[in-house]
């Protein structure tokens, strides 16, 4: 299907930014250049700042990433996302709801102070405790106690068993008890771990400066430091990376520039599967949003395949759910809704909504829909905005700054919004995401769905360690998410690196890691 821009000014402008863009690049002035003040120091482009670069906070994908290099966790994902130990050097599983683990030793934070099995017990006690509000408590509720056999040994006792309970430690970096139990606050922006690199300068908004961690247990890093860069302007992402100011940018690129950028004789592109996941969200408490018909309307109205090719240029594949095909719990039989305007149409006037002046431009209702400021997802929410009206449903755009976004959409301020979701493993993440007691401010059920069915399927499947059940289990959670329409699923995006061809050894993992920056390097 064809996205039809003939009679629209949308189609003019597109082209216009398209080509004013590249213009840019080729025309870009030499005062955007900036100095090299250390030629071993790797600059990285980020769309935007991170919100909390504590872990036991980190929600946003920027933050998450930020706290793989400042600290370890117990244990971490392998590419595909088997966990393997980190900071665990091994552990014993006496029975089903038993863990010992036993850590290395001369593992120090970045002041130098050795991390012990204390630190790993204050991590996990801050977090299951409720006035510590911490949004990642659902994934380790299951945790009955946690005690310090010695100052290397650390023993968890599990209510139940709970199937994901290692692949949920890979997330939680350890914190210091003797530095984080002094203010929270301070430690967000100030954040002290076990990493490969090491924070010497925070300005939100503007740049966090890393520096190598020369005492890294697992070797030092070859690079000197690291500058990620928040540069929100995707146009002035791709300016500086064109000129040298930053050496490399994953993902957040416009798919329009990949021709232009594969010219560039300085320039290398890295291409990978991914597993991002990129959907609408609803409010189902709206009045409106709450009708079922009113979701697969939507979902009907909404040509994806055509914004994969067209605006995303094939960087993308169709979504039919949030587990995708490189997860083994990933169910393909699942109902999904093909873009088919007379079946939008239908779906309206059978919920209720009557068009009221046929070919005119009243419509059926308004919405709100919520995105970023960037370039690329507001050409989206715009192609969506012109595809939707085409069914007589109104949707007023608003843009904002990344954290006023998030922001809003943690505490439930929105009607429909799009965003997506990184780096799911384990399919327990569907509890996280869509049991009705994760509402938050526990866990991300940020539309507030509930469903009785699910909520005892997701609790079943974290309880069995059997991985054929757990299978079945999650086979039918992704059944039922595909009729109730919580989300509209969107597209799986292809992960896209684009580096100066002096980086070596970045690896493009299937969530958009940063781990493999510990091995980067670059040439002299």
């Amino acid at each position: 299907m064809k996205i039809n821009y003939g009679k629209r000014k949308g189609a003019f402008l597109v082209v216009c930014v398209f080509f004013l863009t590249v213009l840019s690049l080729i025309c870009l002035p030499a005062c955007l250049k900036e100095p090299k003040s250390d030629r071993n120091t790797l600059v990285i482009g980020l769309e935007s700042s991170p919100t909390n670069l504590d872990p036991r906070y980190a929600t946003d994908a920027n933050s998450y990433r930020l706290t793989q290099i400042l600290f370890n966790p117990l244990f971490k994902l392998d590419p595909h996302f088997n966990p393997v130990p980190d900071i665990v050097k091994r552990w014993d599983n006496p029975n089903e709801t038993t863990y010992i683990f036993h850590l290395r030793k001369g593992v120090r934070f970045h002041d130098g102070s050795e991390l012990t099995s204390k630190d790993v017990k204050y991590t996990f006690d801050t977090i299951l405790n409720p006035s510590f509000k911490s949004p990642h408590m659902g994934a380790f509720e299951k945790i009955k106690s946690i005690e310090t056999l010695d100052r290397y040994t650390v023993r968890f006792i599990l209510k139940e068993p709970f199937a994901p309970f290692l692949i949920n430690l890979a997330i939680m970096g350890i914190v210091p008890k003797h530095a984080a139990e002094k203010s929270v606050d301070k430690f967000s922006n100030q954040p002290l771990g076990t990493g490969p690199f090491k924070l010497t300068g925070f300005l939100p908004d503007e740049k966090i400066i890393l520096k190598a961690n020369t005492d890294y247990f697992e070797g030092q890093p070859r690079l000197n430091g690291i500058v990620f860069k928040i540069v929100p302007d995707s146009t002035v992402r791709l300016l500086e990376l064109s000129q040298g100011g930053i050496h490399l940018l994953q993902n957040d690129i416009p798919p329009d520039l990949f021709p232009f950028l594969e010219k560039k004789g300085n320039l290398k592109i890295i291409k990978e599967g991914g597993t991002t996941y990129s959907y609408l969200g609803f409010n189902l408490k709206d009045p409106v949003l709450k009708n079922i018909k009113v979701r697969e309307a939507i979902a009907h109205a909404i040509d994806r395949e055509s914004i994969i090719r067209y605006i995303l240029k094939g960087s993308a594949t169709s979504a039919s759910g949030i587990l995708s095909p490189h997860n083994w719990a990933y169910e393909r039989n699942v109902k999904v809704f093909e873009y088919n305007k007379t079946k939008a149409l239908r779906l309206l006037d059978g919920a209720g909504f009557k068009d009221p002046d046929g070919d005119g431009p009243d419509t059926r209702f308004n919405l709100t829909f919520k995105t970023s400021t960037d370039q690329l997802r507001k050409r989206i929410a715009e192609i969506i905005q012109e595809q939707l009206r085409e069914v007589g449903i109104g949707i007023d755009i608003r843009s904002h700054e990344w954290g006023t976004l998030y922001s809003d959409i943690k505490s439930g301020n929105f009607q429909m919004y799009s965003l997506s979701w990184v780096g799911i493993a384990d399919p327990d993440m569907l509890y996280y995401i869509f049991h009705s007691s994760n509402i938050p401010p526990k866990g991300a059920n940020r539309g507030g769905y509930v469903n009785q069915r699910l909520d005892k399927l997701a609790g079943e499947g974290r309880a069995t360690l059997n991985i054929s059940r757990r299978k079945k289990v999650y086979s039918e959670i992704q059944k039922i998410l595909a009729n109730d329409l919580p989300y509209v699923s969107l597209w799986y995006t292809t992960n896209v690196a684009v580096m100066n061809k002096s980086v070596h050894g970045f690896v493009v993992y299937p969530a958009g890691d940063f781990i493999s920056l510990k091995d980067v390097w670059m040439d002299n």
